[in-house]
């Protein structure tokens, strides 16, 4: 039978347009598997990347686009259950995440809880060139190819059967959410009943509100813009209150809109998720002595921010960093996207956008212009 040929898109560098080419349907071996992408997001390390920001080299030209929510459309004989044991089948749907520790070096083996920093993971939408054969290793495009023997570290994930593959999409962000406050709670700095503070109103910080609340927090304040779509939004998520950084222009009058909302002497914790360098000296005058303070926005390098370590240490603070998860973590998205996959307006997070050289353009220009919350390349619409 003949196979029709698969498109895909690459960009050439920072600042260049995305240019769909078209290479040959691939041949599928023992422990490979070609999947069919419904959605994938564009986050907002992909938007850092073509603006120049990410602080390693890349294999340019290749495939952005991690955020994958797909279903099997051929696989291997020996292609035959997920990262955690699951059975897959032809028509099952998945995920596959971005970074996927190797399992074998030395942060894999002695510290697993911090896999996530493997010496050398596998990376879809990154790290792998558009130049190595078969050529589709990222989510802008038709398909996506997994090779168990050719990439021993990837890991691929069951997604439930009646789950849409547009919330499949969102697993990978939100797992990254889920690892930042459960960090926090292996630190004794997020408890039951805690007032949350999330800075940053792109997709990363809408689905730390869900998180937070979904893991306990009491109260939670959202400090971002603009008002529509992302704040409005984040009321919707169960943020109680937000501050508008485009009305409430300068750091110590935001300082104080949060502290008067919160009252008392400050928030329990502040979770930055904007990828701004100057959040983390505002975000700690947001907190209570004893606080704590989490970082995991700063996933590329956006430059240097000047601040006072003394305030880290006379407000007695607990500071953490969150960088992505490790393969144990992604169940833990999924399973609570299919919770409450009726509790919290998540489709409304999503502008689709068509896989087309037009639709990735402006996919990638609304979200960087705050226009969407998470945009979403859509390239076979029947699918989602």
């Amino acid at each position: 039978m003949t196979r029709p040929d698969v498109r895909v898109s690459t960009f050439a560098g920072p600042g260049a347009n995305p240019v769909i080419q078209t290479v040959p349907w691939p041949a599928v071996p023992e422990r490979a598997a070609l999947l069919k992408i419904g959605a994938c997001g564009v986050c907002g390390t992909d938007q850092h990347i073509l603006k120049g920001h990410w602080p390693k080299p890349l294999p340019w030209p290749f495939t952005l686009g991690h955020e994958i929510g797909a279903v099997i459309v051929e696989k291997g004989a020996g292609f035959t259950e997920d990262f955690m044991g699951k059975p897959l089948a032809i028509g099952c749907k998945v995920m596959i995440p971005p970074l996927m520790p190797c399992g074998h070096c030395y942060y894999c083996v002695h510290y697993p809880e911090t896999a996530n920093k493997c010496l050398s993971p596998v990376y879809y939408g990154r790290y792998l060139g558009f130049d190595k054969a078969p050529h589709l290793w990222g989510g802008w495009a038709e398909y996506v190819y997994v090779d168990l023997d050719m990439l021993p570290g990837t890991k691929v994930y069951k997604l439930p059967d009646d789950m849409s593959l547009r919330l499949g999409a969102l697993s990978e962000p939100l797992t990254s959410c889920i690892r930042a406050f459960n960090r926090a709670k292996k630190a004794g700095g997020f408890n039951w009943g805690d007032t949350v503070v999330i800075q940053g109103s792109g997709p990363i910080g809408i689905l730390a509100i869900a998180a937070a609340r979904e893991m306990g927090a009491q109260r939670v304040i959202c400090v971002g813009a603009p008002e529509r779509p992302r704040l409005e939004l984040a009321r919707r998520f169960g943020a109680e209150a937000t501050v508008n950084i485009d009305e409430v222009r300068t750091a110590e009058e935001r300082i104080g809109r949060v502290r008067e909302i919160v009252g008392g002497f400050g928030a329990d914790l502040v979770m930055d998720c904007s990828g701004h360098p100057s959040a983390g000296p505002e975000g700690i005058e947001m907190l209570r002595d004893g606080g704590t303070y989490v970082e995991m926005g700063q996933f590329t390098d956006a430059g240097k921010i000047e601040t006072s370590w003394h305030r880290i240490c006379a407000k007695d603070l607990n500071v953490l960093g969150s960088w992505a998860f490790t393969g144990n973590d992604l169940p833990l998205g999924v399973q609570m996207l299919y919770r409450t996959r009726d509790k919290y307006p998540y489709f409304d997070m999503q502008t689709l956008y068509p896989f087309t050289q037009e639709g990735l353009s402006q996919a990638v220009s609304d979200a960087m212009a705050m226009k969407t919350v998470k945009s979403t390349i859509v390239p076979f619409p029947e699918l989602v």
